[in-house]
């Protein structure tokens, strides 16, 4: 199957694109970001584009741009957090070399940050990113291939580990 070499999802604070960096510095290739493509694409930011049009528009770019980025991305691939939502994108990751990058809730709240600019964070930011990892991480789970630990951990030692469990398989 064409697409990418491994496609990375998880919870925002997971470091999917911090490990996506160095994971494909680690085996030069590049590496792609469907968030990063939505901004391009949109020229606005995520934030703007959730405030100003709404979830659901915001959920129909990046259906888009997964699949895109599936059909012509052979590299790296981190997803927003909330890719792995839509039933189809799910369908689209089957087959595919798919891990999981597991955040704790504490590791996940110190890594966002609570001045955060995300819009599912509005509010509290603990109890939104308790309530999001309890709604998502069964998702996460049921699409991957490979779960990786991120907690205390440096993006090159878990693009290391991700390198080396892929060889092995």
């Amino acid at each position: 199957m064409a697409g990418p070499r491994v496609v990375l999802v998880g919870p925002m604070g997971s470091g999917k694109t911090t490990v996506g960096r160095a994971l494909a510095a680690l085996w030069q290739v590049e590496v792609r970001d469907t968030d990063a493509d939505i901004e391009t694409s949109q020229g606005r930011t995520i934030s703007d584009i959730f405030v100003e049009s709404g979830e659901e528009h915001f959920r129909t770019l990046e259906r888009a741009a997964v699949a895109t980025a599936l059909a012509e991305h052979d590299g790296v691939l981190s997803l927003g957090g909330g890719a792995v939502l839509d039933a189809g994108t799910r369908e689209a990751l089957q087959g595919r070399q798919v891990v999981f990058l597991q955040v704790g809730l504490a590791e996940a709240v110190k890594r966002v940050g609570l001045g955060t600019s995300r819009p599912l964070l509005l509010g509290n930011v603990r109890a939104r990113v308790k309530a999001l990892l309890d709604e998502r991480t069964p998702i996460y789970a049921s699409v991957a291939t490979m779960v990786v630990e991120t907690d205390s951990r440096a993006p090159a030692e878990i693009a290391a580990e991700i390198d080396r469990r892929i060889k092995e398989t």
